[in-house]
């Protein structure tokens, strides 16, 4: 390793949880990507992972949408799965006990359109081996509300987030809605609720139009967008959440090498989620590992948190001019994305 050491890449995302949430490596594969943990064994060594997140997990079993459900589309992806899923009972009965004789830690993704579903899914993974944390999806529709979704809204993804805080000890990772008028506003809401780390972004609502058959490619009509095409947004949303809250922030959104992942450290994530990406070249996974470590080494950093939020010099050295200038910055992000 250039320099004569090996740098640290570890990360708590929990700091402040007393089960921490401790990773050897700031890579992580994203939920709907990876699976349950087991299904790339064959190709990537699922145990070098700093974590990984499963597929979203609701209260009750769901076969998905129908066909087509996923679409290529320039520079990313349109899936419309549907949270194709076991539900919560028959989710415990198997995969709870594979995880707890592997080293890699494993996050549960929960998604749900009820406050208290919500809360009785964390309860009931408060008491599973092999669980790491729970990673709550807030990108549902609020059926209690008409079908708001709950993480366009500050108060409905605290309320969410402080019945699953009460329900477990389980470090938590709010996962935000890049839908939310004001992204900043719900993420500072959920850690005042207790959440110990927030991740995004989730994916954006698009589309795609067969011309030939003149309707759209997708069965559901929308799907989510991933990939390349979505990171200068996730790259600008870290950067403002980053910048307000206090707990670690996870970034993902088109994450496809190094240099990807080096933005959204440096924007102010603690670690990473890689997603799209598995579906093209699921060797990244490891490779970013060490071409993290091949970077760090070469630049002189020991510990990541020596480029986390780097971007945000100017302001943490206090220069009043740049200080300014980054105010100015986020003021002008801030009225394009208020519309």
């Amino acid at each position: 390793m250039p320099g004569g050491y090996v740098p640290d890449l570890s990360v708590d995302l929990a700091p402040n949880n007393p089960r921490e949430l401790r990773l050897a490596n700031p890579v992580v594969a994203a939920s709907g990507c990876f699976g349950y943990g087991q299904e790339y064994g064959n190709v990537v060594d699922v145990q070098r992972l700093g974590a990984f997140v499963s597929k979203g997990i609701t209260p009750r079993p769901r076969g998905g949408n129908p066909m087509p459900r996923i679409a290529e589309t320039p520079a990313g992806m349109l899936n419309a799965i549907g949270l194709q899923n076991p539900g919560i009972h028959g989710f415990v009965r198997k995969y709870p006990k594979l995880w707890q004789h592997w080293r890699v830690p494993a996050i549960v993704n929960i998604s749900a359109e009820a406050v208290e579903d919500y809360a009785m899914m964390a309860a009931i993974l408060d008491e599973q081996p092999g669980i790491a944390g729970i990673e709550v999806n807030v990108s549902c529709p609020n059926v209690a509300r008409g079908g708001y979704c709950f993480g366009w809204d500050a108060g409905m993804s605290a309320e969410v987030t402080r019945a699953v805080r009460a329900a477990t000890t389980l470090p938590l990772i709010v996962k935000l809605s890049p839908g939310a008028v004001d992204i900043v506003s719900v993420a500072s809401a959920v850690e005042e609720a207790g959440a110990d780390a927030v991740s995004l972004i989730n994916t954006l609502v698009g589309m795609a139009i067969d011309t030939k058959r003149r309707e759209p490619v997708l069965a559901n009509a929308t799907g989510g967008l991933s990939g390349p095409a979505i990171k200068p947004v996730a790259l600008r949303m870290v950067y403002q959440v980053a910048a307000a809250v206090r707990i670690p922030v996870v970034g993902m959104g088109g994450i496809m090498g190094l240099d990807d992942a080096l933005e959204f450290f440096m924007a102010g994530a603690s670690a990473i989620q890689v997603g799209t990406a598995i579906f093209v070249q699921p060797g990244m996974l490891t490779r970013l590992i060490d071409d993290l470590a091949g970077w760090m080494a070469e630049e002189g950093a020991r510990s990541l948190p020596e480029i986390v939020g780097a971007a945000h010099g100017a302001r943490r050295r206090g220069r009043p001019g740049e200080a300014k200038a980054a105010e100015e910055a986020e003021l002008v992000l801030g009225s394009v994305a208020a519309g």
